[in-house]
């Protein structure tokens, strides 16, 4: 029996519901609206900052993205520095 997930007689219309016309897009822009419903929701609550800057709205949504980016390019340089030559072992 063939296996739809993995191309074999992949019908039209069968296999993932993600695959369908459409539905990236759908699940991107949901994703966004989920984002923006959950920044609105942090103006309504009540912060208790140890720092001032801890007392803006979506300051931790907002420190958590550039500490991702910062992560993810100081990984890049490291990755130049520890890097080894193709034939490493094989010396």
């Amino acid at each position: 029996m063939s296996d739809p997930r993995n191309g074999e007689d992949r019908q039209a219309g069968a296999g993932y519901w993600v695959d369908r016309k459409g539905r990236m897009s759908f699940l991107y822009r949901t994703l966004w609206v989920i984002c923006a419903v959950f920044a609105a929701a942090d103006f309504f609550f009540a912060h208790h900052p140890m720092f001032k800057i801890e007392g803006f709205p979506v300051f931790y949504g907002l420190f958590g993205f550039i500490v991702t980016i910062g992560l993810v390019l100081g990984a890049r340089e490291l990755r130049r520095i520890v890097r080894r030559d193709e034939n490493y072992y094989d010396r």
